[in-house]
C-alpha cells in the first residue's frame, strides 16, 4: 500500500509513465490545450515578454525558460511572434527548456531545429535544480496539475483522512502526516487535494535564478473547492477519480491524471521568499493584458478576411468567460 501522492507520480513519471513518451495533443489526441487551441496563445506571451524587455524589467538577454515544453510548440510560437514583432531581440536572447525525459528532448531539439535551424540557441536541462542563471521569464503551461498531490477528506468524527492505494484500489486511513494536517487546517481543506511540491519547486527557482519573471497558466483557482477535483482524462472523456467501476488499473499510465491547483498556496510559496511582485487573474484577463486583441488587428491587416476570421474563432476558445477564459488561471510573478 503507498500514499496516493507516490501512486499519482508514478503513473505520470514512472517507468513507462503516461509522460514518459510523446502524447498527441489536440482532437486526435487525449486532451486540449490552449498552446494546441492557437497560436496567438504563445504570441501573446511573446508580446509580454518583450514588454517585460523594453521596460527594462529584463535585459535583452535573457533566457527564456519553458517548464514542460511537451514537443515545443508553445516555445516555437513564441519564437515566431518575436520574429514577427522584435526581430533584434533573437540575437541575444536565450532559450532553454526543463526536460525529465531524454526521447522529449530529442522530439524539442528536433522540431526546434527543423523550424530555426541554428537560428536560436537552446539548452536543455534534465532537472530544475541544475539551472542557474541571471535572468530568466520563466513559462510553466500547465505543469502544477500534474505535481504529485495527496488525497484527503474529514470524516464523520472530524478525523482528517488520507488516501492510500493497494491493487489501484484508493483507501483512506487517519492522516499522520503533520505536514498535510497542518496545510489543511491553515487552508481551511477539509476534502480534496494537497500538492506540498509546489513549495520545493518555487524555492529551488528563487534560489537558482537572480531576476526572473515567472508566467504559469492551469486549472483551478484561489481557493480550494473542498471537493475532489482529482481526474483522468481519456479521449477527450472525463472521468473523476471516484467514479464508480472507474478502471483505473487499465487507465494507469495509458492515461492522463490531473487536478485543480490551489494558487493561494503557490502564491504564498513565493510571498515566503520575500517576493511580492504577484499578480493572479484569470486566462481572459491575462490574454487581454498582455495584447492578444492586438496582435489579432495586426493580422487583419495582413491577411485575407477568411484568414482573420479563422484565428478569431481559435482565439475566442481561449477567452470564452464559460471556457478556456475563466477555467484556466494564471499567475505573474516578478523577481
Amino acid at each position: 500500500m503507498i500514499k496516493f501522492s507516490d501512486y499519482f507520480s508514478d503513473w505520470l513519471y514512472g517507468q513507462d509513465g503516461y509522460y514518459s513518451n510523446y502524447k498527441q495533443i489536440g482532437k486526435d489526441g487525449d486532451f486540449f490545450t490552449s498552446v494546441s487551441t492557437s497560436s496567438f496563445f504563445g504570441g501573446s506571451i511573446a508580446k509580454k515578454i518583450i514588454a517585460s524587455i523594453e521596460e527594462g524589467f529584463l535585459p535583452s538577454n535573457t533566457t527564456i525558460l519553458e517548464i514542460g515544453a511537451h514537443h515545443g510548440y508553445l516555445l516555437a510560437d513564441i519564437i515566431q511572434f518575436i520574429y514577427t514583432l522584435k526581430p533584434k531581440l533573437l540575437d541575444t536572447l536565450n532559450f532553454a527548456i526543463v526536460e525529465r525525459f531524454e526521447n522529449l528532448q530529442e522530439q524539442q531539439k528536433n522540431y526546434l531545429f527543423n523550424s530555426f535551424g541554428d537560428f536560436i540557441k537552446l539548452q536543455h536541462y534534465d532537472d530544475i535544480n541544475n539551472v542557474k542563471l541571471e535572468n530568466a521569464y520563466i513559462i510553466a503551461n500547465e505543469i502544477f496539475d500534474a505535481f504529485a498531490c495527496n488525497l484527503v477528506y474529514t470524516n464523520k468524527e472530524g478525523t482528517l483522512q488520507e488516501g492510500f492505494v493497494s491493487n489501484h484500489k484508493i483507501e483512506f486511513f487517519d492522516c499522520i502526516d503533520e505536514n498535510i494536517i497542518n496545510h489543511c487546517k491553515k487552508y481551511s481543506i477539509t476534502k480534496g487535494e494537497v500538492a506540498l511540491s509546489y513549495k520545493d519547486f518555487v524555492n529551488i527557482i528563487c534560489e537558482n535564478i537572480t531576476h526572473f519573471e515567472f508566467l504559469t497558466f492551469d486549472y483551478g483557482d484561489r481557493f480550494p473547492r473542498n471537493d475532489f477535483s482529482a481526474r483522468v482524462y481519456e479521449k477527450h472523456s472525463v472521468y473523476p477519480i471516484f467514479e464508480e467501476n472507474l478502471p483505473l488499473e487499465d487507465l494507469f499510465k495509458n492515461s492522463d491524471i490531473t487536478y485543480d491547483v490551489h494558487f493561494n498556496y503557490l502564491k504564498d510559496c513565493f510571498l515566503n521568499n520575500d517576493i511580492l511582485d504577484i499578480k493572479f487573474n484569470t486566462q481572459l484577463k491575462s490574454l487581454v493584458e498582455f495584447g492578444i486583441l492586438d496582435l489579432l488587428e495586426i493580422l487583419k491587416a495582413n491577411v485575407d478576411e477568411k484568414t482573420y476570421l479563422k484565428e478569431t474563432q481559435k482565439v475566442k476558445i481561449l477567452l470564452e468567460p464559460t471556457g478556456m477564459g475563466d477555467r484556466f488561471k494564471t499567475l505573474n510573478v516578478r523577481k
